[in-house]
């Protein structure tokens, strides 16, 4: 979530970097929950078809219940492992948040906030976010096995 002006109004964001490839898959919501969480899981299973995926979660409340387990169930190629509490230093997805805010909103002027999530999801969508985690934890050196 990246609140973007000092009213209440607020526009959440759900998003998985790729570590591969540094594309991002976005979706836009207005509350985060079980529910749309589940959604958005169905959207990383359709943009990453036929190929296993471990997604690296942090502990927000809304990647927990009922409507997850069931997608997570019926969709055995998608696992999910939990970073440690109180570690957003090892989550990538952290590190791209704070690049496109830096890139869309930070000594920007937008005066509207749905014109500014447009412009915020527009970047995630197009630009490409480089990291080291692969290459912090071994992945690359193993990597050749598994081909």
């Amino acid at each position: 979530m990246t609140r973007v002006d000092p009213g209440r109004d607020k526009i959440n964001f759900y998003g998985s970097l790729n570590p591969l490839t540094g594309q991002e898959i976005v979706m836009r919501s207005k509350v985060m929950n079980s529910e749309v969480t589940a959604l958005y899981l169905e959207q990383v299973l359709d943009s990453v078809p036929e190929v296993p995926i471990l997604l690296l979660w942090d502990r927000g409340p809304w990647h927990f219940g009922l409507p997850v387990s069931n997608v997570l169930d019926a969709n055995p190629r998608l696992q999910t492992m939990l970073f440690p509490t109180a570690s957003p230093d090892l989550n990538p997805q952290e590190h791209v948040w704070k690049e496109a805010r830096k890139a869309v909103s930070h000594n920007h002027l937008t005066d509207r906030l749905p014109d500014l999530a447009d412009r915020f999801e527009r970047h995630l969508c197009q630009a490409t976010f480089n990291s080291s985690f692969l290459d912090k934890y071994g992945y690359n050196y193993v990597r050749p096995i598994f081909n």
